[in-house]
């Protein structure tokens, strides 16, 4: 199997995901929910500011997992939370889902949430200059797709090199051909470009990039994904760090992002280090 189901679904086996979110501390930002960043319902975020952030912070978009066919920024009140408690503004953004939408809809989404973000977060302390854009699982993917294929950012006037780096944890990014049932009309399979594979994108002059995987995440193999494309990447010039940890898994990954998981594996660590060195 190569994508994971929701976090919701699969965090149950450990700590259900309201458990982590009503863990998480209060005290160390403020909310701003529901912004609107399109016309469709789908199209909101939300913003963690940390408490006393200096102005321009630097920022993070996350997108979420749940093979674009689940998942709710509510849901990742924790990922917000960590962040902000570290100092880096913080946008986890909705977007379209499966059946309801199919590629490149989800992207084109994505894109719209990017442009919100560099156009409107020096309202929210955030420096425009300093926008990472990450995601875990599918939102991975979708993190990967902004940051290396120009196409989205660019229907709104916006390019990859606006990012200060990419940040994507157990992503799909070399997935053809595509053998899940669920995955294969949301990627028009078998009539599936090429183009549509992060890795075939790399051209030397992406984002500097952090990838985070589980060596035993059996969702997303990380030998297929991650490692084939760290090894792309350096072939090809680019600035890349890659962490693999050998106590979590596809979705604990995500979750040790959380106060009580954290001792699972330095996620928040080695995630905010690489935000707030860039």
């Amino acid at each position: 199997m190569l994508f994971g189901s929701s976090l919701t679904t699969l965090l149950s086996a450990c700590s259900p995901v309201g458990v982590l979110n009503s863990l998480a501390k209060k005290s160390t930002f403020k909310k701003t929910a529901d912004i609107a960043y399109g016309d469709e319902p789908a199209q909101r975020l939300d913003v963690y500011v940390p408490q006393g952030a200096p102005h321009a912070a630097p920022v993070v978009v996350f997108f979420y997992g749940g093979s674009w066919q689940t998942g709710s920024r509510v849901d990742y009140l924790f990922v917000g939370e960590a962040l902000a408690s570290r100092g880096i503004v913080t946008v986890i953004a909705d977007y379209r889902l499966a059946p309801r939408v199919s590629y490149p809809d989800f992207l084109k989404d994505c894109a719209g949430a990017v442009s919100w973000t560099f156009k409107n977060i020096a309202n929210f302390s955030g420096n425009s200059d300093k926008v990472f854009v990450c995601g875990h699982s599918a939102g991975g993917y979708n993190a990967a797709m902004l940051a290396f294929d120009a196409r989205w950012l660019g229907a709104y006037d916006l390019s990859p090199d606006r990012f200060a780096g990419l940040v994507a944890l157990a992503a799909p990014v070399n997935f053809l051909p595509i053998t899940d049932a669920d995955i294969k009309p949301i990627f028009h399979f078998p009539d599936t470009p090429a183009d549509t594979m992060p890795i075939n994108h790399v051209t030397g002059h992406e984002p500097a990039t952090l990838l985070l995987a589980a060596q035993n995440d059996r969702f997303v193999y990380p030998e297929r994904n991650t490692e084939t494309l760290a090894a792309k990447m350096r072939a090809a010039g680019d600035d890349v760090t890659v962490k693999i940890y050998d106590r979590v898994t596809h979705t604990t990954l995500i979750g040790a992002m959380a106060a009580p998981l954290r001792g699972l594996a330095p996620v928040l660590d080695d995630w905010s280090n690489f935000v707030l060195t860039r």
